[in-house]
């Protein structure tokens, strides 16, 4: 992952205090460097743009904002509703929210419902979004959680997505009555980005493959340079094997033997495809963790992006992958000890099955599950 993706952003702070803060949770982070002494907690507020979104969404926000103030995270939201189906959506409020983004550097957010009715633009709020703030890469690692047994257990994939161009370019029209052209756009220099972006996570993260999944036997132009990009690429990291594979063929890899994969790269619709797939591998879309990066920004949402309409007003959301996204986000700010700690509660309270909502087969209601989580906080 490049070094700009990483970088820590401090909303307020002069570049010599987040220093301090930074080399202060840095030394004493057994995670980083190996010490026994406890981890650092912040000593600052760190503001971060939260997008309830649709569906379950604002009950999932409710979860994180209620263990943030239980746990005492040093952080504070600024909270924005932008929904095309609660007619919430307007270039104004898409302007709030971008405006908050580019202060923080850092948002949180919920699933933004896309209508499938064609109001004169193509182009959704979750789309304008990403583009906007150039959010070109998507990250889904999905892990299966300890002590919640599924067909493939000790799972560990990480699916990283171009999520700019492709399928999703919004460019369609009607030619002539009846006959609609789609236009699917892959770039050189975009998939060149997305293919360093991966080699560079798998670099940094200790993985030793990267698989580039495409269907250049079929649009040999589009999916062709796709993949012609990632094998450019791939020779300057010699270290990491390079393979690629299908994306039908990927599919089924993943069903029968999810184990051969370590980090998979692709386009836009592929991506869409395998992070819910794959999701559903390790107990579906209420449990994985999710996260899209620029140079400049990050958001942090769940894997599988499902607003779960159905649910809405039941208590029956399962909370964990918003939770564990929330948890990535506080270490992406360099707040390892909080993040440490939202992440082993959640994954206690699954691994203890006492407490589980009903997609993993147990009884209980979206806040009990919270409130499980809350108490087993060791703050």
């Amino acid at each position: 992952m490049s070094a700009r993706v990483e970088r820590l952003h401090f909303s307020g702070l002069g570049a010599s205090r987040w220093q301090q803060l930074a080399s202060r949770q840095l030394s004493l982070s057994p995670g980083l460097c190996g010490s026994e002494s406890p981890l650092a907690r912040a000593d600052a507020i760190f503001k971060v743009t939260m997008i309830p979104g649709d569906g379950v969404g604002p009950e999932l926000m409710t979860a994180v904002k209620d263990v943030f103030k239980a746990g005492d995270i040093p952080v504070e939201f600024e909270e924005f509703h932008l929904s095309e189906v609660q007619h919430m959506a307007s270039e104004d409020k898409l302007d709030h929210v971008l405006s908050s983004m580019k202060n923080n550097k850092v948002a949180i957010k919920g699933k933004i419902h896309t209508p499938m009715e064609y109001k004169g633009e193509l182009a959704s709020y979750e789309m304008k979004l990403r583009r906007k703030l150039d959010l070109f890469a998507n990250v889904v690692h999905v892990n299966s959680l300890p002590g919640y047994s599924t067909r493939h257990n000790n799972l560990d994939l990480v699916i990283i997505r171009e999520q700019t161009e492709g399928e999703y370019s919004s460019l369609e029209h009607e030619s002539v009555p009846g006959v609609i052209e789609c236009l699917k756009i892959i770039t050189r220099d975009k998939s060149r980005r997305i293919a360093k972006f991966a080699f560079d996570y798998a670099t940094k993260k200790g993985r030793s493959k990267v698989t580039a999944v495409h269907k250049a036997n079929i649009m040999k132009l589009a999916d062709g340079l796709f993949l012609q990009s990632c094998a450019e690429v791939a020779q300057l990291y010699p270290k990491i094997k390079y393979e690629n594979i299908i994306i039908d063929n990927c599919c089924m890899q993943l069903v029968q033997n999810p184990y051969q994969f370590d980090v998979l790269v692709m386009p836009n619709l592929y991506g869409n495809i395998i992070d819910n797939l794959a999701a559903g591998l390790v107990g579906g879309a209420g449990v994985v963790p999710g996260e899209s990066y620029s140079a400049e920004y990050a958001v942090f949402e769940t894997g599988a992006r499902h607003p779960f309409a159905q649910a809405v007003g039941r208590n029956i959301a399962n909370p964990t992958a918003m939770l564990l996204s929330s948890a990535n986000m506080l270490k992406h700010l360099n707040l390892e000890y909080h993040s440490q700690m939202i992440s082993d509660a959640v994954k206690r309270v699954i691994k203890q099955g006492k407490v589980r909502t009903g997609d993993l087969g147990g009884y209980a209601m979206c806040d009990e599950f919270t409130r499980a989580v809350i108490a087993n906080l060791s703050v």
